[in-house]
């Protein structure tokens, strides 16, 4: 499937309008993957498709798996760098019609445990470098999986 970018969507744009609320951390086969500046949940991550559809069953099937594969990828990562406690995925886009998932690490002592988590529970966003540090943190767990 060619892909498809929209130039009004911030995920297919990129650059300052995908920066205000996400750090690039790297690509994947199927997406790109982010870190998402609201950081309450440590080592909250957005997966992006690098198609702009709304719903995953926008995509043929081979691209479906593998956006999650994608995902699948990603959350292995987090796991392993942050141990949480559970990872919820959440995939909205009722304003922003970009297929894209957050993988949002919970804690049993920490924020939001046992409830469904806030898009962006604080005004408090992570400046660049504390962004960067995330994003050299799962990168190579992220592209070294086997």
């Amino acid at each position: 499937m060619e892909e498809i970018k929209d130039p009004n969507c911030s995920y297919c744009a990129k650059g300052d309008l995908v920066n205000a609320f996400a750090y690039e951390i790297c690509e994947l086969p199927a997406s790109t993957v982010y870190v998402f500046r609201e950081q309450t949940h440590p080592g909250r991550c957005v997966v992006a498709s690098k198609h702009h559809v709304s719903e995953i069953v926008d995509l043929p099937l081979e691209e479906q798996h593998a956006f999650l594969a994608d995902v699948v990828r990603v959350a292995r990562a987090i796991h392993e760098a942050y141990h949480p406690d559970k990872l919820n995925y959440g995939m909205f886009g009722d304003t922003g019609h970009h297929l894209h998932c957050h993988l949002v690490p919970k804690y049993k002592d920490q924020a939001e445990w046992g409830g469904t988590f806030l898009m962006n529970p604080t005004p408090n966003k992570i400046s660049d470098e504390e962004a960067r540090v995330i994003a050299d943190r799962l990168r190579p767990l992220i592209l070294n999986q086997k």
